[in-house]
């Protein structure tokens, strides 16, 4: 069974017993509508490759764990769009959830997805009850205070932005929590596993700062812009496109020296190789920019 047939097959038998009856039926479709259709699935992809690198011993825990991590994502999703932080009309190529559902019910799907995720890991702790104690751990630390996604959004609000905090935890966080969560799910300590997380997340902030940039609602299925309309530090406005895209190939060189040594070490090179591929603007993929960061 492949990665994203795990992952989906996780995720909506989670929203199925979500759905189970009686249920406030708007709220019960707002589940579903908020995870499909799925996106690219990034971070549970990553984990449960870290977990197959590790020897994937327990299958069911991992797929539990990537269940869980795109729970929080999608949750992190809903909450971001509503009009009290970027007021997104769409997201994935589709009306947002507070525009589908109105915004009572967005906050609420936004909050049982996060229950809904610990509610999974939970339910997996017969298969391991040790593993899945430090998995629930490692996904609430990259959740809420002080180094989560509800932390990343807290320094919004603030009137002076550590940057490197800022970007740490709303877009690195859950990044860090796929590589920890892909180890643990398999038998393997945590700390070794942080920076890959850390790097790989750093790498996708960039990316993000050029799609905002870059591309037009249609294609990124969301609104542009976004750093510019709200004030926010990016990359692009820094380094220029060219010298964003070196600054972001560099920090995944870094991510793939600092995968720690395990049985698919070759393979997560590979990935993170093609994750640089895929991240890269269409028009630079196959030419090497000219520039240096900062020239």
């Amino acid at each position: 069974m492949g990665f994203a047939t795990r992952i989906d097959t996780a995720i909506h038998q989670a929203i199925r017993l979500g759905q189970a009856q009686p249920s406030p039926a708007k709220l019960a479709s707002a589940l579903h509508y908020t995870v499909t259709p799925g996106g690219a699935r990034i971070r549970p992809t990553i984990l449960l490759s870290v977990a197959k690198a590790c020897g994937d011993d327990k299958p069911e825990l991992a797929n539990a764990a990537a269940a869980a991590l795109e729970l929080i994502h999608c949750a992190s999703l809903v909450h971001d769009d509503l009009p009290c932080f970027d007021n997104a009309d769409t997201r994935r190529g589709k009306p947002t959830v507070h525009k589908a559902f109105s915004e009572p019910l967005a906050i609420l799907t936004g909050d049982s997805l996060i229950v809904m995720a610990f509610q999974v890991l939970a339910r997996a702790a017969s298969i391991n009850a040790d593993r899945t104690a430090k998995l629930m751990l490692v996904l609430a630390n990259r959740t809420g205070m002080p180094n989560g996604i509800c932390a990343g959004q807290g320094w919004e609000s603030e009137d002076k932005i550590d940057l490197r905090a800022y970007h740490r935890a709303k877009t690195g966080a859950l990044f860090i929590a796929a590589t920890q969560m892909g180890a643990i799910a398999a038998g393997q300590d945590a700390e070794p596993w942080e920076e890959l997380g850390a790097r790989i997340g750093e790498a996708f902030q960039v990316a993000d700062d050029l799609r905002d940039a870059l591309y037009d609602e249609e294609t990124l299925g969301k609104p542009v812009g976004q750093d510019d309309l709200h004030g926010r530090p990016n990359a692009v406005a820094k380094l220029g496109v060219e010298g964003a895209i070196i600054h972001m190939k560099d920090i995944l060189s870094g991510a793939i020296a600092s995968i720690p040594k395990c049985p698919g070490e070759a393979m997560l090179a590979q990935m993170v190789n093609a994750q640089s591929e895929a991240l890269t603007p269409m028009k630079w993929r196959t030419r090497q920019p000219s520039i240096t960061p900062g020239g």
